[in-house]
């Protein structure tokens, strides 16, 4: 198996698989409903909603970056963007969650492995740091997510 198909596959499970840790960021997330997901029990802390758009975001720049695509770095406002509230938004943004995974995921598994340690156009890491940071990254939030969902 090549490297690139190994990270994807630990990005895979970050999400929505096997994780060695526990949890995946899916499986803590399910039975979130909106009103729980907009909840801020920490003080100071972000809410649950809050996070996944987070997740959505970086999902999103690294997506491009690794498509070679340019990328500016997020505002703080853009890479926290506050919740739409109600039902919908949320399985929206859920949706719309799934959907970059997914598409980062395959992305990751189509690198050649000679491209891992190529920095692209306007990033700051290569490849491979952007793919395992994905990873890192998805698994930070997710226990971040089910402290929050504990409440």
């Amino acid at each position: 198996m090549s490297e690139a198909r190994r990270i994807a596959d630990l990005h895979r499970k970050a999400y929505d698989g096997d994780s060695w840790h526990g949890p995946h960021v899916f499986d803590v997330l399910e039975g979130v409903d909106a009103t729980r997901a907009m909840r801020k029990p920490v003080h100071g802390a972000h809410s649950i909603w809050e996070i996944v758009l987070h997740v959505h975001v970086q999902e999103a720049i690294v997506l491009r970056l690794l498509q070679g695509a340019p990328v500016q770095h997020p505002t703080p406002e853009e890479d926290w963007p506050p919740p739409a509230g109600g039902e919908t938004a949320w399985r929206s943004d859920l949706a719309a969650l799934r959907e970059t995974h997914a598409q980062l995921n395959r992305t990751i598994e189509a690198l050649e492995d000679a491209k891992l340690e190529t920095i692209p156009p306007g990033g700051r890491r290569t490849f491979y740091e952007l793919a395992h940071g994905a990873v890192a990254h998805a698994l930070y939030h997710a226990g971040q997510i089910a402290i929050l969902s504990k409440e």
